[in-house]
């Protein structure tokens, strides 16, 4: 069974991109642009308690403060719009745990927690990616198989 840390360490590219929670929405959209991202984990940065990541913002969220603050979503700060607990999950979920989280919370992108530290994220499409992933192997192995045998039966 894969897990998270499985999948964290195929992926390709590895950067975590963050924001404060005092930066505003045009900040983020400004780095999901020239980072040709959809989300960002928005952290507190604060001396007593380290880096806490807060939430997640994406896309979806700039349509959401468009539609509530109009013209001024520009200038909005991202901890204005943060409205729902974070959710993550851990190195040993599981791939299907991590599906079932983001289908019932109806997320994109979860954070990957290690003792209170971000350590990486999955998204949507890392899980596509696995599952085509296993399809093709499925695939190739009656393939391979036939191959094997037919390769023993010439010996």
């Amino acid at each position: 069974m894969m897990t998270v840390d499985d999948m964290l360490r195929a992926k390709r590219d590895t950067r975590i991109i963050t924001l404060r929670m005092h930066e505003t929405v045009a900040d983020a959209v400004l780095v999901m642009k020239r980072e040709n991202i959809s989300s960002v984990i928005v952290k507190d940065v604060c001396r007593t308690e380290g880096n806490t990541v807060v939430g997640v913002f994406s896309e979806r969220d700039v349509t959401r403060a468009v539609l509530e603050h109009g013209a001024n979503t520009p200038k909005v700060t991202l901890a204005a719009l943060l409205k729902r607990a974070v959710i993550s999950c851990s190195l040993a979920d599981s791939v299907e745990t991590v599906l079932r989280l983001m289908v019932e919370h109806q997320v994109r992108h979860l954070p990957v927690m290690q003792e209170h530290s971000l350590v990486g994220v999955i998204s949507a499409t890392d899980l596509m990616r696995h599952y085509l992933k296993e399809e093709e192997e499925a695939l190739r192995e009656p393939v391979t198989a036939g191959m094997e045998a037919g390769l023993a039966a010439l010996r």
